[in-house]
């Protein structure tokens, strides 16, 4: 399973990457592994405010519907309105293509706050 060493990790499988002052949110690949195939992603509107640890959207897939949470709080600035039509790029490039926002944090130092990969690694060891 990946977990690319320049990115930020949360116990609720979101990823996320510092941008200059913005921060891109995505999900693990190890939560596409546990969904299995993404068949529908909900996100909110940009301009919407969202809290870190609260829920901003929804994955679902063949399995099961699985609630996203936001790793910092801040303003949404931009959606990725592709998997409107292509949720499966969640599944086929969840560091890439399949990210799902981006946020303009009110609190740069919550993202400071998430666990690096190598914590991520240790977090994932303990719940396999």
């Amino acid at each position: 399973m990946a977990v690319p060493v320049d990115l930020r990790y949360t116990k609720d499988h979101e990823w996320a990457k510092m941008e200059g002052d913005l921060v891109r949110i995505g999900i693990t690949d190890y939560a596409v592994s546990e969904l299995n195939d993404v068949t529908l992603v909900e996100l909110p509107s940009v301009g919407t405010d969202v809290q870190a640890n609260e829920r901003f959207g929804e994955v679902e897939s063949v399995k099961t519907v699985s609630e996203l949470f936001a790793p910092v709080s801040g303003e949404v600035v931009e959606v990725n309105d592709e998997l409107e039509e292509s949720p499966e790029k969640v599944n086929e490039t969840p560091y890439g293509e399949g990210w799902l926002v981006v946020i303009k944090p009110s609190d740069p130092a919550e993202f400071e706050a998430l666990m690096d990969a190598r914590n991520y690694e240790d977090y994932l060891s303990k719940i396999e």
